[in-house]
């Protein structure tokens, strides 16, 4: 969304009713209670359903993911303070779940690895519990597997386990490689 849309303030300002399409593909309805020009922030008060007694969800959204948007009213008062509510507990809980995601999702990625071993990494961990320690592939807590990820160069664990590691290394490799052949 361009910033030049916020710099007409009698076209947008606080209380007008907006639907809103972003860029990343949501759509929604809501009531502009600020937009913050320096962060580029627009604060949302979602629905339109605006009674004082209702719960209801309050958006930031950085307005350059703003795709489009159309202007459906005007409302006086957007956020009346006194019969406002946050649910802390709630939105702790959803922060803190998002931090536990996150780093769920950052132990995935190793560092100083090619991005081969980090698609064979990604294969793995499709079917065999995996993590990374350093840039060696840990897989049932028990085989090891070295750069350059080949099944020489897997050591540790019981034969069986490290035979199974082996054979699903080699048939990820074989598919990594059909799959980038195709591209």
């Amino acid at each position: 969304m361009e910033d030049g849309i916020f710099n007409n303030g009698e076209d947008l300002a606080v209380g007008c009713i907006l639907s809103i399409k972003t860029t990343l593909g949501d759509e929604f309805e809501g009531q502009m209670i600020a937009f913050d020009r320096p962060s580029n922030i627009l604060v949302i008060q979602e629905g339109t359903n605006f009674k004082p007694d209702n719960r209801c969800n309050i958006r930031l959204l950085k307005a350059n993911y703003i795709k489009e948007f159309s202007l459906l009213g005007r409302a006086d008062d957007p956020l009346d303070l006194s019969k406002c509510f946050l649910d802390l507990a709630s939105i702790q809980a959803r922060e803190d779940a998002a931090i536990r995601q996150a780093e769920i999702e950052a132990e995935r990625i190793g560092v100083g690895v090619t991005a081969e071993a980090q698609n064979i990494f990604e294969a793995l961990s499709k079917t065999l519990p995996i993590r990374w320690e350093k840039t060696d592939i840990i897989v049932m807590n028990e085989v090891r597997v070295s750069s350059p990820y080949l099944p020489e160069n897997v050591v540790g664990g019981t034969p069986a386990a490290n035979d199974r590691v082996k054979k699903v290394l080699e048939f990820e490799r074989r598919r990594l490689r059909a799959r980038s052949s195709a591209q």
